[in-house]
């Protein structure tokens, strides 16, 4: 895959840093795929584009506090806990920065809690291991960090504990937020005209790692027995993020449980009719995923059209409607 395809110029202050104060503010460039046209919107309109029989389906994924800032000596390391690879959670895959001096047996300190390097994976993860003698979650609401990505140049805040979270979010478990949902109030929540199902993707390292090969790193997802019957039933399946497009594709490929389905050009879509999604980076899987469905020159073209019309991108950044 020749990822230069998947390429666009993006000036640096396009990149939102803040949150709008009003969540449902944003801007929404509406994609008609049939007639190749868009159109420019606001997301509060995004209701008056649900049909009786529509499937809404939202990721209910909930950010936790999966930044770390501890010491290894006198020296400063930062561990990005991705998933706890055992039930009682005190083992987790994660990213550690600075990765080269971090070798297996090495030790950080989180003021009394210590956590031990115990494998190291093929992509530069690390297997850590805490010691504390509490409900690890429980800890990492008072001592971790919300993990925004790497483009908001800017500390976290405590107002970021709420706003980089779906007003739908429940099951723990994301260390990023499944952004097109952040655009939702429970007042345009009540305006939807469509059934609401639930799917839960956590969020991980599949989401953002850089396109390696043609599979991503697997993430969990589950949907229940009630969703997937709305889901079947629906005249139409509308899709709030690549999460929640991913896990409903996955689910028809036979999957439940477990994904790194890695959707691109070329890839036969089974049951997703529409989608709601954020702006994102050059040459991701994400963006990957919006050119399968919609067509990679005409999504290109909106994508210019949204940066010479000054949209905000990425994460805090308005949305794009593909019918």
């Amino acid at each position: 895959m020749d990822l230069s395809l998947f390429d666009y110029p993006l000036p640096e202050d396009r990149i939102a840093q803040e949150p709008l104060v009003d969540r449902a503010g944003s801007r929404m460039l509406v994609l008609h795929r049939k007639e190749q046209r868009w159109e420019d919107r606001l997301f509060r309109d995004f209701p008056q584009f649900l049909q009786p029989g529509d499937c809404l389906v939202l990721n209910d994924s909930r950010v936790f506090p999966s930044r770390l800032l501890g010491k290894r000596g006198t020296s400063d390391v930062e561990v990005f806990l991705l998933r706890p690879v055992t039930r009682t959670g005190e083992t987790w895959e994660a990213l550690v920065r600075p990765g080269r001096k971090m070798a297996v047996g090495e030790r950080i300190q989180f003021g009394d809690v210590t956590a031990e390097i115990v494998d190291r994976g093929p992509f530069g993860e690390r297997t850590v291991r805490f010691t504390l003698d509490r409900d690890m979650y429980e800890w990492l609401n008072e001592s971790g960090h919300v993990p925004l990505p790497p483009y908001i140049k800017r500390a976290d805040r405590q107002e970021d504990r709420q706003r980089y979270q779906t007003v739908f979010a429940r099951e723990t478990g994301s260390v990023a937020a499944p952004t097109a949902g952040l655009h939702f109030t429970p007042e345009i929540l009540a305006q939807c005209r469509a059934d609401v199902a639930y799917v839960t993707l956590h969020v991980g390292l599949g989401t953002f790692q850089p396109v390696r090969g043609e599979t991503l790193h697997s993430e969990r997802f589950f949907i229940s027995d009630d969703s997937v019957a709305k889901i079947r039933t629906a005249s139409r399946v509308v899709c709030v993020g690549t999460t929640a497009v991913r896990s409903v594709e996955s689910f028809y490929l036979g999957r439940n449980g477990e994904t790194d389905l890695f959707i691109q050009p070329g890839f036969h879509f089974q049951r997703v009719d529409a989608m709601l999604t954020n702006f994102h980076l050059p040459q991701s899987s994400l963006l990957m995923l919006v050119c399968a469905f919609a067509g990679r020159e005409f999504v290109l073209e909106a994508y210019r059209h949204a940066v010479a019309a000054q949209y905000r991108f990425f994460s805090y950044g308005d949305c794009m409607l593909l019918l």
